[in-house]
């Protein structure tokens, strides 16, 4: 007889799992709510009430709430997704909780140009997605405005482009409901120091008003990882009777550094240590927003919006040009040595200069750049400088009719329209590594990666796209009173975008050029039915599809006849088809007075996914549309309150794997396709092979005690099981322990965090909160590449002398991690003035 955990590895298994209650139906077009209305004698009401989500709404299922937010002090929303929410687990790519990669049901949300984005993210009506890449930078979000946070499962077509997994529904504080004077303090380790204070009320004429603010800094846990960060965010507001208006204002800036992955042999080393620095972000955002609604009548109202917002972002990163690696880069020739000596250098070795002299080669590198010779092969180290510039306006309106009585219960009828535009640039400078692992850049002729080095592997690197869209969205939904205890929702959305990019470098189209003027439309919908079981008790079922048109950094690098050396190095763009996912989900819930239960089942099967492949050119390539991918899975939540114990939990099994075979790059997975170990080379990835990053076992419980009316003890913990590297979608990879290094994957990990909260009088909080409670290392993601330095971070160029193979020698591969922080204590105090 098979274990559990035999069970859940077999495929047949899964499957019959997965397709357990039914043809899998997604409620993730409205994350609604059939709620048993109780009347004063808690029996059942003669009614359900259907309430079916739309982006101008309020979040419906409420997974995260302000006292939550105050309590756990979150850098961003991004940290409290990871910590809370049912189903989501993060990846902590760039080193940095300001910016982290948001995984639900297998879809991500990423501030990393180049991403494939699958979800959808909205803050009190407007969606926050950038233009350029439909990324989020959730460290621009004000988080401790945050009154509450919806969680929309599943494809939703309702929520517009990229919610194929679902949406994130933000809803920020107004005076109304905060009203007030409340100001919170806190400093933690690491050199933590946080201030924030907000301010809200009502005024005699209907006016409410409401004001906040907040500022952070860090030195941060590991070397060279400090951050600040600030937020500002105020907002008027009107109302008589049910009409209201609101205009809102917000703006926030930050700076963070982003040191990434580390290899795993540095990482036992010195647990702080980064790769390569600096790696610094900028970014910063501002935002307008007027919303309005009313009623029409007795059974209509009408709400809209008006919006503009503008965000920028600067990146200067540090890096190991890989290009240098396995070259010979240290005796400077004569040729050089006379470049030196003419541009006034000195002490530069005449001869003799090897790797075991000399563990940070510079002269070649210097002389190279002053000739413009083979910088590309004989600089270490590249310095990549990108900007970015959005701006985006709009609207949306929504008109809803409920009628008090008949089949159809209620009607909405929505439509959005907005513009934006945006410019892009990238360049890269030559330098070479320091012991420090910073890079020295290097002034001269050959200084910038712009192809005009005299050798065969010049490239140019450089970037001017300004890009320009407009969309159109039109939406529908429904919500049918079938019978007493059944009801149908409908929901459907059509969205047209017309993208037009111009490059300023290579204008012109063709080969080479990012100009192109690609258009885009389809119509999604979606359907769910629900059937009120009885008292408390809901089950749904339904389909939904949702699709997402290519970014212009998906656009800008998808010429298989002008591959990009790097994802986010642009170069040609023919168009690419539309990613469009199907979901299937059956959905139990069951309410209670004191406990509450539920259990689904997904499946959301995409085509034409986005993949970046590799092209003929070793080390290159460019995204294509390709088959299929599938996620499926299920998920159990629950929670129970126990006076004085409060109790909740949540596990989700996801299979996330590829559908259709494909040829991707694999130059640090040990079973590529090169001529030998060690050398670059693809690999081939089969259906059913998992994708990368997503754990297949996410874990999630909380514990929260009110040990006196003024002491609380909060404990919560998050385990999961571990996740592939990036460059293994083969999941093949086996290290040899001679040139590939590291297991190509990350191990499982349980962290737990602790929050004690003392009242010493009412309107006083003291908050002592400890992340990491016992110490745990572990990573949330990983990456295969080439490393270029030994086990005690000495720079080794040629790690092997042979087989040379066509002038090129083999690498020493190895697997980088995502290091998580190590324990943390924060101390805070809350006032209400």
């Amino acid at each position: 007889m098979k274990t559990f955990k035999q069970a859940l590895s077999d495929r047949s298994s899964r499957r019959a799992m997965v397709w357990a209650g039914l043809a899998l139906a997604v409620t993730a077009q409205h994350a609604s709510g059939a709620e048993a209305k109780a009347s004063p004698d808690g029996t059942e009401a003669d009614a359900a009430i259907i309430v079916t989500a739309s982006p101008l709404g309020d979040p419906q299922a409420n997974t995260l709430d302000q006292p939550l937010i105050d309590k756990s002090r979150p850098q961003a929303l991004s940290d409290l997704l990871g910590r809370y929410a049912p189903g989501v687990s993060v990846s902590d790519m760039q080193g940095s909780l300001l910016s982290m990669d948001v995984h639900y049901h297998g879809f991500t949300s990423s501030p990393v140009l180049g991403t494939a984005q699958g979800l959808s993210v909205w803050m009190d009506g407007v969606r926050l997605n950038q233009p350029f890449g439909d990324g989020v930078n959730w460290d621009l979000i004000p988080t401790g405005a945050i009154s509450s946070i919806g969680l929309v499962s599943g494809a939703a077509p309702q929520f517009g482009r990229n919610a194929l997994g679902g949406a994130i529904q933000v809803k920020l504080r107004d005076g109304r409901s905060d009203g007030g004077v409340v100001g919170d303090v806190s400093a933690g380790s690491f050199g933590q120091r946080k201030a924030q204070l907000q301010a809200g009320g009502v005024l005699d004429n209907g006016m409410d008003w409401f004001a906040y603010g907040d500022a952070m800094r860090e030195t941060g846990w590991r070397q060279d990882s400090g951050s600040r960060v600030w937020h500002g965010y105020g907002r008027i507001g009107w109302q008589s009777g049910e009409s209201k208006l609101g205009l809102a204002l917000h703006g926030a800036d930050s700076r963070f550094n982003g040191n990434g992955l580390q290899e795993f042999r540095l990482l036992d080393r010195d647990y702080r240590s980064v790769y390569t620095k600096p790696d610094m972000n900028h970014n910063r955002g501002w935002m307008a927003m007027l919303n309005g609604q009313s009623p029409l009548g007795d059974h209509a109202q009408i709400r809209g919006n008006l919006f503009w917002r503008k965000a920028t972002s600067h990146t200067n990163g540090a890096d190991v040009n890989e290009g240098a690696l396995g070259q010979s880069l240290y005796q400077p020739n004569a040729a050089e040595r006379a470049a030196l000596a003419a541009a006034g250098y000195s002490g530069f070795p005449l001869s003799g200069e090897t790797a075991t002299n000399t563990a940070f080669p510079k002269w070649r590198c210097i002389a190279n750049v002053l000739i413009n010779d083979e910088p590309n092969e004989k600089c270490n180290g590249l310095l990549n400088r990108s900007s970015t510039s959005q701006e985006e306006w709009g609207g949306n309106l929504e008109l809803t009719y409920a009628p008090a009585h008949g089949l159809l219960r209620q009607v909405t009828l929505g439509g959005s329209a907005q513009s934006n535009r945006a410019q892009f640039a990238q360049t890269s400078q030559f330098g070479y590594l320091l012991p420090d692992r910073s890079v020295a850049v290097v002034e001269g002729a050959g200084a910038h990666a712009d192809g005009t080095q005299t050798s065969e592997n010049a490239f140019d690197a450089r970037v001017d796209l300004h890009s320009r869209t407009r969309v159109l969205g039109l939406y529908a939904l429904a919500n049918l009173q079938l019978a007493r205890p059944l009801s149908l929702d409908l929901a459907a959305r059509w969205d047209y975008s017309k993208v037009r990019n111009r490059d300023r470098i290579t204008p012109g189209g063709g080969t080479g050029s990012l100009d192109s003027n690609p258009s885009y439309a389809r119509l999604n919908p979606s359907a769910a039915l629900n059937w009120q079981a009885g008292a408390g008790a809901l089950v749904t079922l339904g389909w939904s599809q949702a699709s997402r048109a290519p970014s212009a950094i998906e656009l800008g690098c998808s010429d298989p006849e002008s591959p990009c050396r790097l994802p986010n190095a642009l170069a040609g763009d023919p168009p690419l088809a539309q990613v469009v996912a199907q979901r299937m989900e059956a959905k139990f819930a069951l309410q209670r007075p004191n406990w509450a239960l539920s259990a689904s089942a997904f499946r959301t099967d995409s085509r034409d996914d986005i993949l970046f492949v590799t092209a003929s050119a070793t080390g290159y390539g460019y995204f294509r549309n390709f088959g299929q991918t599938r996620r499926q899975g299920i998920e159990i939540s629950g929670s129970a309150s126990l006076d004085p114990l409060r109790l909740n939990a949540s596990y989700t099994l996801l299979d996330a794997t590829y559908r259709s075979g494909e040829s991707v790059g694999g130059s640090g997975n040990s079973s590529n396709n090169g001529p030998a170990a060690g050398f670059d080379g693809s690999i081939i990835v089969q259906s059913g092979d998992r994708i990368p990053l997503l754990p297949r076992h996410l874990l999630k419980a909380g514990l929260g005690w009110q040990i006196t009316h003024r002491l609380a003890l909060d404990l919560d913990a998050t385990a999961s099981s571990g996740v592939y590297a990036r460059g293994n979608e083969n999941n093949r990879h086996r290290a040899d322990g001679t040139y590939y290094l590291g297991a190509g994957k990350t191990e499982a990990y349980v962290v737990t965090n602790l929050t004690l909260t003392y009242q010493p009088f009412p309107r006083a909080t003291l908050t002592l909160g400890i992340r990491n409670l016992l110490d745990t290392r572990y990573a949330t993601g990983a990456q295969l590449g080439a490393t270029a330095f030994d086990a005690n971070g000495q720079f080794v160029a040629r790690p092997f002398a042979g087989p040379v193979i066509d002038g090129e020698r083999p690498l020493l591969h190895s697997t980088f991690l995502a290091p998580a922080a190590p324990r943390a204590f924060t101390l805070g105090l809350r006032m209400r003035m």
